[in-house]
């Protein structure tokens, strides 16, 4: 380590980790698709960072929105409004789903989300939350409780209200098919007595897994919500913004939900920013009824304007459009990797947004880690699979047992070869350890 890692080795704590084993690596540049660390390695970013870098590293236009804000005036209080806030709130009402039109403007997903349950609660009238296992919503108090994965048992204790279902996961489901995980959905809430304020989903899970589901589930569990009078939530925050080749994963399969929370890809990650948009007759409600939330960088200045030139570039540059081919290309090179690699055990993915999942066996699906490997500092198989595309120039995200492939939407072909050789090769190495 040199001076700078171990100095924030010791001031600074790491996130999700043992800080013990904490290692940061210094990072001193970035541009387009690649990064480069302190020793002058450079590494194709082939996970957008933390699956949110969407438009790479050092946009020009970015960068020139936002140096022009701050020459205007870096931060107001948020009671006061400025162009680039109003703009994006019309741009948002315009590109989401249906009739959504108002947002809430906060810092981050995990705040967004709590937004989203808080504006459910209220509006219902009706106190419990349904979320999904396999789920990840953020890490702050609240929407800790509705992630449905080992990382939420340190922050769920002594909170009530939040109940658990099956997720879609098709390739080790316990149902039939994923469908039918609706079906129990659907149980759940008839037995919780009209209790329901919301269920949240991840339209295309994320960090656990890239689970996409059938075409007509996110549908028909709108049609099961409706039924019960509660809302849907759709946490679009890895999914939303040409992820999935559409605006919104929702778009996929041409259904509204009742809000939406995003993040990520609304400012490609350059400054942090989220958003909680509602439904018309939602944001209606809360003209005769107090709206009870507030933070001080509630649609900071500096945010808003680099999120509103970030999707300006969107459809500038037809950024979108070009992710399903590009998504097609990914697939069909990954799914000749799975030919390759008995370690392999499943493809998966929609645009540039897709999971290759290790097994140790085919046959019976046994994983090569444990779900709670991390948050108990177990050996990793797939943290070594992780290092070894590093050493191969590739930055890649494991996340339990399958590989995060979420590269920045303006990637080439030529450089998504390059990322499927690495990891053609690390895949060697896990067909070893079978």
């Amino acid at each position: 380590m040199n001076d700078i890692e171990r100095m924030d080795k010791e001031y600074v704590f790491g996130t999700w980790a043992f800080q013990k084993a904490y290692n940061p690596k210094q990072i001193v540049d970035a541009e387009g698709v690649y990064f480069t660390d302190a020793d002058g390695n450079k590494f194709l970013d082939f996970s957008s960072q933390l699956m949110c870098s969407q438009l790479g590293h050092k946009n020009e236009r970015i960068n020139k929105a936002m140096n022009a804000q701050a020459e205007k005036f870096a931060f107001m209080a948020p009671g006061f409004t400025n162009e680039a806030r109003a703009k994006l709130g019309k741009k948002l009402a315009e590109i989401t789903p249906g009739n959504l039109k108002k947002t809430f403007f906060s810092p981050g997903g995990t705040e967004a989300n709590e937004a989203a349950i808080m504006i459910a609660r209220w509006f219902t009238g009706k106190h419990k939350i349904i979320s999904r296992y396999n789920s990840y919503h953020g890490s702050t108090y609240v929407s800790a409780q509705m992630t449905a994965e080992q990382r939420r048992w340190a922050t769920e204790h002594g909170m009530a209200g939040f109940l658990k279902a099956p997720a879609p996961y098709e390739y080790r489901t316990l149902f039939k098919n994923a469908m039918q995980t609706l079906d129990y959905i659907d149980e759940m809430m008839t037995h919780e007595g009209d209790q329901v304020a919301a269920v949240i989903a991840e339209p295309v899970v994320g960090s656990n897994g890239i689970l996409v589901p059938p075409p007509d589930y996110m549908p028909e569990l709108k049609r099961i919500c409706e039924k019960h009078g509660a809302l849907l939530i759709a946490d679009e925050v890895m999914s939303g913004f040409g992820r999935c080749g559409e605006w919104f994963a929702c778009d996929l399969w041409n259904m509204q939900p009742d809000i939406i929370t995003m993040a990520k890809g609304i400012t490609s990650a350059y400054l942090p920013l989220a958003a909680t948009t509602v439904s018309e007759e939602i944001a209606a409600h809360f003209d005769e009824n107090f709206f009870n939330i507030g933070h001080t960088y509630s649609g900071h200045p500096m945010t808003v304007a680099c999120a509103l030139e970030t999707i300006q570039i969107y459809e500038d540059e037809n950024i979108i459009a070009g992710v399903k081919e590009k998504g097609r290309y990914l697939m069909d090179k990954l799914c000749e990797l799975k030919e390759q690699h008995p370690s392999v055990g499943d493809v998966r993915g929609v645009g540039l947004f897709c999971g290759v999942e290790l097994v140790k066996n085919r046959e019976t699906k046994e994983p090569f880690d444990d779900y709670d490997a991390k948050i108990k500092g177990k050996p990793s198989v797939l943290a070594q699979v992780g290092g070894k595309l590093m050493a191969e120039g590739v930055y890649v995200v494991p996340m339990i047992n399958t590989l995060i492939l979420a590269p920045p939407l303006i990637i080439t072909e030529a450089q998504i070869d390059e990322g499927v050789a690495a990891l053609d090769k690390a895949l060697s190495w896990a067909d070893e350890q079978l």
